[in-house]
């Protein structure tokens, strides 16, 4: 048996120590990994999903951004962002123009309510979009270096195959441990190299094809609001107890329970009633905000043609002349369409009183 006490107890990094970048690693187009030490050789100590903010010296004056740590506290030498730059942005493309190995810089945290480990659960489901893939990286990356077979659906969407931050570096962990089940959904293949994987945007029908035991799931979602809202609607419309889900902006990561903004949603609510309007039928119908304007369509005589009744196919498009519905589609109508004020009768449901022209 080897004799370690002669072995010096590492410190933990805080923030009073500046971090040394050691490694910039190009991940995709604007985008990088950059790694850090602690000069002192201090360790670190963080849960994994949590994030620091960096003091960066932009050029108009030191600006303060916030990046989720990327790296898992399973790893502890060393601590990892990675950064996507966007047309407007000063700290972060100062980073990727400036931020080379030896270079020094002030970090704030690790800080952050957004963890797995605050939510124990034998299956998981991670979704994100674009750089809010980090913190499901961290996530996963604990899981795996336990040791034992985690049970993780992990889903990213992308704008094309070529963005997917981390594809390989999953694609690798994912064929060593069976419980980490990968699906990349991208709007656009990339010219000249197959895509068989889905493609458009994440909706319900791919979520019920990617994880049927989604009810049975701890959900993490991590992206832009437009993003996360649809990911929202999608498990409430499918019955998801949504004290299982839990969600971080990428744009705004919360420290605090106070911090975090309140979930506003329309949800349907089966108690409430809303008036159904057919203008061109001079046909009224009172409803609950559950039924959708082709239930009740059908129960006052009315038809209009419809086909999946999983807003998937488009059939049962129909104009909304006036009010509000809460419409949950698969794809099978536009966002043109949708500004025009067509909607999708078998998953649209009236909120108030709505006209519609059947």
């Amino acid at each position: 048996m080897n004799d370690l006490s002669h072995v010096p107890a590492r410190a933990i990094w805080s923030d009073d120590e500046m971090l040394e970048c050691v490694s910039v690693i190009p991940e995709r187009p604007n985008t990088a990994t950059f790694t850090f030490r602690a000069p002192s050789g201090a360790l670190f100590d963080y849960r994994p999903g949590q994030f620091l903010t960096l003091e960066i010296p932009a050029p108009g004056g030191t600006v303060h951004r916030t990046y989720t740590i990327s790296s898992s506290p399973s790893r502890p030498r060393s601590i990892s962002v990675t950064v996507k730059a966007q047309a407007d942005s000063v700290g972060t493309r100062w980073m990727l123009d400036n931020l080379v190995p030896g270079v020094r810089i002030r970090a704030l945290g690790p800080s952050g309510l957004f963890t797995h480990l605050d939510h124990p659960a034998e299956k998981y489901l991670f979704i994100s979009a674009g750089s809010g893939i980090t913190p499901m990286m961290s996530m996963t990356t604990w899981m795996f270096d336990l040791g034992t077979e985690p049970d993780i659906v992990f889903i990213n969407c992308a704008r094309r195959p070529g963005e997917i931050i981390f594809r390989e570096r999953l694609e690798h962990m994912s064929s060593r441990v069976p419980g980490i089940d990968l699906h990349w959904v991208v709007e656009t293949p990339d010219r000249y190299a197959p895509w068989t994987g889905y493609r458009g945007t994440f909706n319900q029908l791919m979520l019920g094809l990617m994880a049927q035991d989604y009810l049975e799931r701890e959900v993490f979602c991590c992206g832009p609001e437009p993003f996360m809202q649809a990911v929202r609607e999608a498990l409430q419309g499918l019955g998801f107890d949504m004290a299982h889900y839990h969600q971080e902006s990428f744009h705004a990561p919360v420290a605090t329970e106070s911090d975090a903004p309140e979930i506003d949603d329309v949800v349907p609510d089966q108690a409430a009633q809303a008036e159904v309007e057919f203008a061109l039928s001079g046909v009224s119908a009172n409803v609950s905000e559950t039924d959708t304007i082709l239930s009740a369509a059908r129960a006052n005589g009315l038809n209009i043609p419809s086909g999946c009744t999983f807003g998937v196919c488009g059939t049962c498009k129909v104009r909304k002349s006036a009010g509000e519905v809460h419409m949950v589609h698969n794809g099978g109508i536009s966002e043109d369409d949708i500004a025009e004020g067509y909607i999708l009768a078998c998953c649209s449901h009236p909120i108030g009183k709505v006209s519609v022209d059947v």
